[in-house]
């Protein structure tokens, strides 16, 4: 009698499974890569500064991580503000899939030494940042693809 509830349960959950793998394979879509979108409020008078500083130390920054396969893409996006809480420039940085931001600290670590000479040094020019600008937020974003 075991034995055979025991093969029910089995049967049962073989078909649940193949079920459960059909129905996800019955999507329109499939999950793409990862956007990590940052709200920028640039300061008063700051705006060209901002921009000097995202062409030079942010863009060795992110070239290193595209050599390393930690990112695949980023990108600025200007925005118009419909209020002085809101967001002027909005930059996305693009990962393949959720996986690559596990443990995305340490990958970054040897790249943040290489591009700034130090973490106190990157310490620093975080702090030389704020008088520049403002962070609003940010906001993580999946891609869907369509099939």
């Amino acid at each position: 009698m075991i034995k055979s509830a025991s093969s029910v349960l089995f049967a049962a959950l073989l078909v649940f499974s193949a079920t459960r793998a059909s129905a996800m394979s019955d999507r329109p879509y499939t999950e793409g890569p990862v956007t990590v979108l940052s709200f920028i409020k640039v300061k008063p008078g700051m705006f060209d500064a901002y921009m000097k500083w995202i062409a030079t130390d942010r863009k060795k920054l992110l070239d290193e991580e595209k050599k390393a396969g930690i990112i695949i893409d980023s990108k600025i996006f200007a925005s118009q503000a419909r209020s002085p809480e809101e967001a002027d420039l909005v930059l996305a940085e693009t990962f393949a899939n959720m996986a690559a931001l596990d443990g995305l600290d340490d990958k970054e670590d040897a790249i943040v030494e290489k591009v700034f000479g130090s973490e106190q040094k990157s310490n620093d020019a975080a702090i030389d940042r704020e008088k520049m600008r403002t962070v609003l937020g940010t906001q993580l974003i999946r891609e869907l693809v369509l099939k």
